[in-house]
């Protein structure tokens, strides 16, 4: 009888192991499957200046833009190669659980649960961010902490909503919460004077103020009053697909570090700088670990470029926005973006 039921046992636990390793071997298709049908199916924002937005002819540009592109040049050799689905806050992560894409760059803050328990995984933070307020200068506030009783547009069901609860619940202060469903809903219920102040991440607030009917009237107010680690994310199951997003990530952290640039990346395929050579495929074989050519990251940073070069293109002084580097300054600068060595 014992030696039945440890028969029987034995063969349970052989058929779950087959069972977890079928399941396990289908996860691993997503890099696959995008070769197959010749693009990247990024998630991306609605319309978001500086991050993602489509121009009159259809044509994708931001930082979160760039960040797919580059998934592409690694992948395909060519950064055209991406459809992008703009997708709300309230879809976003259904979405990408569902197989409608295959990563998610779209402004979107990497929390505990969102990481354990949707079904997806954060590659990484390709912007360190906060949530802060813009106010109308005729206001007259120059500190959040002069809030008390003001209305407050804010969007629903998301992190920002939580983080607006909990500063005037821990400051003592009262107020309004004015919700809508959509970010455009949002701003343009501010805009037209529905709330007294707008809230989101503080990158969200500079690129917002650009579509305000007078932008000039309105100024950011000083106070982050959360983290916002904003990045990339892919679903669970595919190590090899999150370890190419993740790794894309560093590779242009990592250009920047060592002066490589979209103008001199070819001429540094000669550099006998040994981080240099790892990263461009000149040394090593490191595109191998994660299914590419290893010159993967020489086609990242050829055709798209370093993270300096897409942060000041599209958000920082080099825009419109002229948000400044802080957080997101190299390690070596003062910031917090530090890419993991290739080696």
């Amino acid at each position: 009888m014992t030696r039945q039921i440890a028969s029987m046992a034995l063969g349970l636990g052989v058929g779950l192991l087959g069972a977890a390793l079928a399941t396990g071997a289908s996860a691993q298709q997503t890099l696959a499957n995008v070769k197959q049908k010749g693009f990247v199916q990024c998630g991306s924002n609605t319309g978001l200046a500086g991050f993602g937005v489509p121009d009159a002819k259809g044509e994708w540009t931001g930082f979160d833009v760039d960040y797919c592109r580059a998934v592409a040049a690694a992948v395909f050799n060519d950064p055209k190669k991406v459809r992008f689905i703009p997708l709300s806050s309230k879809d976003r992560f259904t979405a990408l659980q569902s197989g409608e894409v295959d990563l998610l760059v779209r402004n979107s803050t990497a929390t505990m649960s969102r990481d354990t328990a949707l079904g997806i995984t954060f590659t990484g933070v390709n912007y360190y961010d906060g949530q802060g307020f813009m106010v109308r200068k005729k206001l007259g506030v120059s500190s959040a902490k002069e809030l008390s009783g003001a209305s407050v547009c804010t969007q629903q069901g998301t992190t920002t909503e939580l983080n607006l609860a909990d500063f005037f619940r821990r400051n003592n202060l009262k107020y309004e919460v004015v919700a809508f469903a959509s970010s455009d809903e949002t701003f343009k219920a501010y805009d037209t004077g529905r709330c007294d102040a707008f809230t989101t991440d503080s990158s969200g607030l500079y690129a917002e103020r650009l579509r305000a009917s007078a932008p000039d009237d309105h100024i950011v107010l000083p106070e982050i009053i959360s983290k916002e680690p904003l990045g990339p994310s892919v679903r669970k199951g595919d190590a090899q697909w999150a370890d190419i997003v993740k790794w894309v990530g560093y590779a242009m952290l990592n250009a920047e570090e060592n002066g490589v640039t979209q103008a001199n990346v070819d001429q540094m395929l000669k550099s006998d700088n040994p981080e240099v050579k790892r990263l461009l495929g000149t040394e090593g074989k490191f595109g191998e670990g994660i299914g590419l050519t290893n010159d993967w990251a020489y086609r990242v940073v050829k055709l798209v470029g370093n993270y300096g070069e897409s942060f000041e293109r599209n958000v920082g002084q080099g825009s419109p926005l002229k948000i400044k580097r802080g957080l997101n300054a190299l390690w070596t600068q003062g910031g917090l973006q530090y890419g993991i060595p290739v080696r």
